[in-house]
């Protein structure tokens, strides 16, 4: 523990550094190559999004959203026969406890 608080804590051990050409003995690669070559490369190319796209982005936002919003409301629908129910019973049990 370091004696001072600005002063860093020096480190139990040195960390061992295991050269690429020494492994653990096999034969494959990390990180693994999925039936890639890894030497390979590949090029991402990134566009701007045009008017069609953007109206195509916007289009299933809205389906998403409308979707949602019918679940929300399925969910909040179901519960208007529980809640009938529930009023019914108590109804029922207020009578039956005035008799």
């Amino acid at each position: 523990m370091p004696t001072y608080r600005d002063e860093p804590e020096v480190p139990r051990h040195e960390p061992e550094i295991i050269p690429p050409d020494r492994g653990s003995g096999r034969s494959s690669a990390w990180p693994p190559s999925h039936g890639y070559n890894q030497r390979r490369s590949q090029r991402v190319y990134v566009t701007r999004i045009g008017p069609l796209g953007f109206a195509l982005l916007m289009l299933i936002v809205g389906l998403f959203a409308g979707v949602l919003l019918l679940a929300l409301i399925g969910a909040a629908l179901m519960w208007i026969p529980v809640a009938a129910a529930l009023l019914i019973i108590a109804a029922i049990a207020g009578v039956l406890r005035r008799l």
